[in-house]
C-alpha cells in the first residue's frame, strides 16, 4: 500500500492526464469506435445490411424493366385503332411521359432526400423511402378508369412519387452502406447493394413470363393479324398490373428489418457528436465491445465547413466535379442503349414481328428475350465488379469500363451498315452485350460507389445525392434526347408521330465520344481503395498532432510518452 503522499501524486497526475486527452483526444474517443468498424470482420450482419440496402435498387430495376411491357399492352388496349396493319402503341409524347415521369421523380428525390439524410440521419429517412416505394408500386398498379386519359395520368402521378422514393434510396443506401463496412470490403458490399438491380430485371422478367404464360393459357386469343380486336383479351388488363403491384412485396417484406437498423456510427459520432451512443450501436449489431465514457458535445475546429464554403471547394469541388460528370456522361450512354434493344430483338430473330402475336404473346416474348440479355450480360457485369473492386481499385474499374464502352460503340457505329445485314447480327448482338458487360463492370458500378466514400460524414449523403441527381439528368437527356436523335434522316422512315433524326449509326458514334469524355473526367475522381471514410474524406487533417500521456506509477515516477491521435 503506498503512502498518503503517493496516493495524492497520483491523483494529481491522473487529473492532468485527462486535461491533456482533452486537448486532443477528443478524435481519438470518437475514431474508437469508428477504428472498430473500419477493422471488423465480415459477419452476418454485413450481408443482412445488403439485402436490406439493397431492396431499394430491386424495385428500381423491376420498375424499369416492367414499364417497357407496361407500354406495349397499354397501348394494344387504350390506343387501338381499328383497320391498322399494327397493334395500338401510345403515341410519343404519352410514351415520354410514362417513361420519362418516373426519371424525374428520381432526381427530385435524389437531391432532397440526400440533403434530408445528412441534416436528420440516415435511419430516420430511409423508411420514409422504401414506404414510399410500396405504396406507389400498389398505386400505379391500380391506376384506376377506362379512359386512356385517365389511366395514363394516374399512372404518371403515381410513377413521378415511385421515382421520389427510389430516388432517395441512391444516397442512403450507398451512404449507409459504405458507413457500416470495414475498409478491407467496403466496395465490394457497396457494390453487392448496387448488383441487386441485376435481381430486380431477372425477377421481373420471371414474373412477367409467368404471369402473361397464364394469361395466355387461360384466355387464349389469335394474332392480330387474324382478329384485331379480339388479340386483346380484356384480361390483359390484368396483366400489366399483377407485373407491376409484385414489385412492391420483396421490398414491404424488409420495411420491419430496416426500420430495426440503427442508426451509422459515423453520423452518430461525427455529426451527432454522440460517440458513446454510437459506441452502444455498433456493440449490438457487430458484435464487439466498444465503451466511449465521454460524448462529444463540440464541434472540431476546421472541419465545419460547409457545402458553399471555399473550403470545400479547396478540398472537395474537384472531387465533386469528378463524381458529377462522370456519372452523367455514364447515363446519357447507358440510358439510350435501352432504346436500341427493340431493334437487337427483332434482328436477332428473339420477337416476330407485334402482328402475328396476341397481347399477352408479345409480352411473354419481350420478357423472355429481356431476360436473356440480363442474363448474359447485365448481371454478370455487377457481380465481376464486386469480386474484383477491392483488388483492383475503383479508379481502374471505371476507366477500364468507359475505354471498352467507347470501343465498342465505335465499332458498332462506323461500320454500322455492315451490321444491319443479316449474317453479320449475331455478332452485333454480342459486341451489343459487351457494351452492356463493361458499362456494369465499371462505370455504371463505381459511379456509384465512389460519391459514398469520398466526402465528409456530415455532407456525405447531400454530394452522392447531388451525383446521382446529375446522372440523372443524364439519364433523362439519354432516354429522350436520343429517342428523337436516333430516328431515320428519311421523313418516311421515321417512327410514327417523330420527326427526322441524326439517324442510328450518328447517334452510335456520338455515344462513343460521350463514353470517351467519360473515361477523360474518371481522372478527377480520387482513389479510395483500402482506407478509411475519414482518411480519405481528411476529416482528421487537423488532428495529427500528439497528445502526451502520463502514466503514473505507484513508485513515484511517471512515464511519459506521446501517442499519435
Amino acid at each position: 500500500m503506498g503512502s498518503t503522499g503517493e496516493l495524492e501524486d497520483i491523483a494529481t497526475t491522473s487529473r492532468t492526464v485527462k486535461k491533456l486527452w482533452r486537448r486532443g483526444g477528443q478524435a481519438k474517443e470518437q475514431l474508437q469506435v469508428l477504428n472498430a468498424l473500419d477493422v471488423a470482420k465480415t459477419q452476418w450482419y454485413h450481408f443482412t445490411a445488403i439485402i436490406i440496402a439493397g431492396m431499394g435498387f430491386f424495385t428500381d430495376a423491376y420498375d424499369i424493366f416492367c414499364i417497357s411491357l407496361v407500354t406495349k399492352v397499354l397501348g394494344r388496349i387504350y390506343y387501338h385503332v381499328d383497320g391498322a396493319a399494327k397493334p395500338g402503341s401510345l403515341p410519343p409524347n404519352v410514351a415520354a411521359a410514362a417513361n420519362g415521369v418516373a426519371l424525374c421523380g428520381t432526381f427530385a428525390g435524389q437531391l432532397f432526400f440526400g440533403w434530408l439524410g445528412d441534416k436528420m440521419g440516415r435511419k430516420k429517412v430511409y423508411g420514409m423511402t422504401l414506404m414510399l416505394m410500396v405504396i406507389c408500386s400498389i398505386a400505379s398498379g391500380l391506376s384506376f378508369g377506362k379512359d386512356p386519359a385517365a389511366v395514363l395520368a394516374t399512372l404518371c402521378f403515381f410513377r413521378f412519387w415511385l421515382g421520389f422514393g427510389i430516388g432517395g434510396d441512391y444516397p442512403l443506401s450507398a451512404t449507409i452502406m459504405s458507413e457500416y463496412a470495414n475498409k478491407k470490403t467496403r466496395g465490394a458490399f457497396i457494390a453487392a447493394v448496387f448488383a441487386m438491380q441485376g435481381f430486380g430485371i431477372l425477377a421481373g422478367g420471371i414474373v412477367a413470363i409467368i404471369v402473361s404464360a397464364a394469361f395466355n393459357a387461360a384466355y387464349p386469343a389469335k394474332p392480330y393479324s387474324e382478329d384485331p380486336l379480339g388479340s386483346t383479351v380484356p384480361q390483359a388488363d390484368y396483366v400489366w398490373r399483377i407485373i407491376v403491384i409484385f414489385g412492391a412485396i420483396p421490398a414491404a417484406l424488409t420495411y420491419y428489418w430496416r426500420m430495426k437498423m440503427p442508426e451509422t456510427a459515423r453520423y452518430t459520432a461525427l455529426v451527432a457528436k454522440n460517440a458513446k451512443q454510437a459506441a452502444a450501436d455498433m456493440s449490438k449489431v457487430l458484435q464487439v465491445e466498444l465503451e466511449v465514457e465521454q460524448e462529444i458535445t463540440e464541434k472540431r475546429r476546421g472541419n465545419d465547413f460547409g457545402l458553399f464554403s471555399k473550403e470545400f471547394l479547396r478540398r472537395h469541388g474537384l472531387h465533386l466535379l469528378g463524381t458529377t460528370s462522370t456519372w452523367f456522361l455514364l447515363d446519357i450512354a447507358f440510358y439510350s442503349q435501352n432504346l436500341f434493344q427493340k431493334d437487337i430483338f427483332s434482328a436477332v430473330g428473339w420477337i416476330p414481328q407485334a402482328e402475328t402475336m396476341n397481347a399477352n404473346e408479345e409480352v411473354y416474348q419481350i420478357a423472355r428475350a429481356q431476360t436473356l440479355i440480363a442474363l448474359c450480360s447485365a448481371i454478370p457485369g455487377y457481380w465481376f465488379t464486386v469480386a474484383l473492386i477491392d483488388k483492383i481499385g475503383r479508379f481502374a474499374i471505371q476507366l477500364m469500363g468507359f475505354f471498352f464502352m467507347t470501343v465498342f460503340m465505335f465499332a458498332l457505329a462506323i461500320p454500322y451498315d455492315h451490321w444491319t445485314h443479316k449474317d453479320n447480327r449475331i455478332g452485333f448482338v454480342v459486341m451489343y452485350s459487351l457494351t452492356f458487360f463493361f458499362a456494369n463492370f465499371g462505370p455504371n458500378a463505381t459511379t456509384f460507389i465512389v460519391p459514398a466514400e469520398i466526402f465528409p460524414a456530415r455532407l456525405r449523403s447531400t454530394c452522392h445525392g447531388i451525383s446521382a441527381a446529375t446522372g440523372k439528368a443524364g439519364a433523362i437527356v439519354g432516354a429522350f434526347g436520343f429517342l428523337y436523335a436516333s430516328q431515320s434522316t428519311d421523313p418516311k422512315k421515321t417512327d410514327a408521330g417523330y420527326p427526322p433524326g441524326i439517324g442510328m449509326k450518328n447517334s452510335l458514334i456520338v455515344l462513343g465520344c460521350i463514353n470517351f469524355f467519360g473515361m477523360v473526367f474518371t481522372f478527377l475522381v480520387p482513389e479510395s481503395k483500402g482506407k478509411s471514410l475519414e482518411e480519405i474524406s481528411q476529416e482528421n487533417e487537423e488532428e495529427s498532432e500528439s497528445a502526451t500521456e502520463i502514466r503514473p506509477q505507484a513508485g513515484g515516477h511517471d512515464i511519459i510518452r506521446t501517442v499519435p491521435v
